[in-house]
């Protein structure tokens, strides 16, 4: 018996696959790249109009500067010299009440959709009495002068403004650009008039806000309790931040929220009182900046903290075409192996260029997938290629394995797979234990099926069988 004819297929084959692989990691590359075009179009849709929005506030600050003399001798001689300190007072609400809807306004950049929104919310606030923005003097014989009291809104991205529409104790007042604060230079204030800083009662705000942004929105729970109801016409939220809220309805076309946040669940406003920064909120995409942000220490945080709503699309044709791939390799295998078990049993002689015919075949189904998922649903998409190379493979396969009964069948197997990775693609969670049930029973199918095959008989006949891969 010469083995040197099996050895030389079988080297042929794996050499085969290595190029499929090859094959299957540059349409994983091209994936990667359209994903890339994709971030970058959303990326150029925030520069053009407003990014990932957040916002705080509307709190209450004033800075103060005061001044003393002091007194020093040298010798003989007394020196008179002027010392000042400048510091900030700041009061958030012990109580916030945000009402909000939110309308998705869609763009696009080529082919790329980028989910930009437009909130209008009411947000209702009140402060204790204003003792807290009343300084004390630090020196006895200094002279205190404060400037009036603002009330500031902040936002990440202060392109998103629209509108604001202020009212403090009934009355309507002008906002202006700019928050006079240092650490947070996005959004908009209004001075408080002299009736309402002498006022001993507490103070009520009313901000009708107009705000745009692209794909997620947060806040900053910074009063002492702060009350969101957040209502959309999308159906696919995902939840962020440090808060989860309290109540949640998600219907075919909208979602509404709840979130309902108390100052000793958090440290925002402690936070707001040493100015740490309002950041931009992470998208909901970057796990790495959300693993890392709460991992880290309180000390090493610099950003307020913030509850968020990222208005996603849950069927990405990319990173379902980047799941898809990583099956890829497993198609072929699965695919030879039928072809294998085809050769076996019905002692047919199979070149190894088919072999590598129909793994380029398998291959072609995810570039297809990717290109007309860009255009079309991924459902439908995904339809329309397997489709297609079920038909390819079935019609090559009745030459291949010597009839049209046989053609089909092997379809019908390749057709199988594609519905198993669609299953397997749809849920993500169960992904795992799916496709190592389905190789298990390939695996068993296979062992079950040359059970009682006698292999070194079969290596005999195959090498003095004559060639019969084709029927008519």
């Amino acid at each position: 018996m010469n083995p040197i004819p099996v050895v030389v297929k079988i080297v042929a084959i794996v050499c085969a696959v290595g190029v499929l692989m090859l094959g299957l990691g540059q349409i994983g590359s091209l994936v990667q790249e359209r994903q890339m075009r994709a971030h970058e179009a959303e990326l150029s849709i925030a520069q053009s109009q407003a990014g990932r929005q957040a916002l705080l506030g509307p709190v209450l600050h004033t800075t103060c500067v005061e001044e003393w003399d002091s007194v020093s001798s040298d010798g003989w001689d007394k020196k008179v010299t002027t010392d000042k300190r400048e510091f900030m007072l700041s009061a958030t609400p012990r109580e916030l009440v945000i009402k909000s809807a939110a309308t998705m306004e869609p763009r696009y950049r080529g082919l790329f959709k980028v989910n930009t929104y437009a909130v209008k919310a009411t947000l209702q606030a009140e402060f204790a009495p204003l003792t807290a923005l009343r300084p004390q003097h630090e020196h006895a014989g200094s002279r205190l002068a404060c400037e009036p009291p603002v009330l500031m809104v902040a936002v990440s991205d202060a392109r998103g403004i629209r509108s604001a529409d202020l009212h403090i104790a009934g009355q309507a007042l002008p906002v202006a650009a700019g928050t006079r604060h240092a650490s947070y230079p996005g959004g908009f204030h209004a001075l408080l008039p002299e009736a309402v800083r002498s006022d001993e009662t507490p103070l009520r705000v009313e901000l009708g806000l107009a705000l745009s942004g692209t794909t997620t929105l947060a806040v900053a729970p910074i009063a002492g309790d702060t009350r969101m109801a957040l209502a959309a016409n999308w159906p696919h939220p995902s939840f962020g931040g440090r808060f989860l809220p309290l109540t949640r309805a998600v219907r075919d076309t909208e979602f509404s929220a709840d979130w309902d946040v108390s100052a000793l669940a958090t440290k925002a406003p402690v936070d707001f009182a040493h100015g740490v920064a309002l950041c931009e909120p992470a998208a909901d995409n970057d796990a790495d900046a959300a693993t890392r942000a709460a991992a880290a220490p309180a000390k090493d945080n610099a950003c307020v903290e913030l509850f968020s709503v990222s208005f996603i699309d849950p069927v990405n044709p990319y990173s379902l075409s980047d799941r898809a791939i990583k099956y890829g390799i497993l198609f072929v295998g699965l695919s030879f192996v039928a072809v294998g078990m085809l050769e076996v049993l019905r002692r047919l002689r199979v070149h190894p260029m088919q072999y590598l015919l129909v793994g380029c075949a398998i291959s072609i189904f995810f570039l297809l997938l990717l290109s007309l998922s860009e255009h079309l649903a991924f459902a439908l998409s995904y339809a329309i290629a397997a489709g297609a190379c079920v038909a390819l493979l079935a019609f090559y396969a009745r030459y291949l394995l010597g009839g049209w009964r046989a053609g089909l069948a092997f379809g019908a197997g390749i057709a199988a797979l594609y519905g198993a990775l669609y299953v397997l693609l749809q849920m993500e969670q169960t992904g795992l234990v799916i496709g190592s049930a389905l190789l298990f029973g390939v695996l068993a199918a296979v062992m079950v099926a040359t059970r009682k095959l006698d292999w070194y008989a079969l290596v005999r006949t195959l090498q003095l069988a004559p060639v019969r891969n084709s029927g008519g």
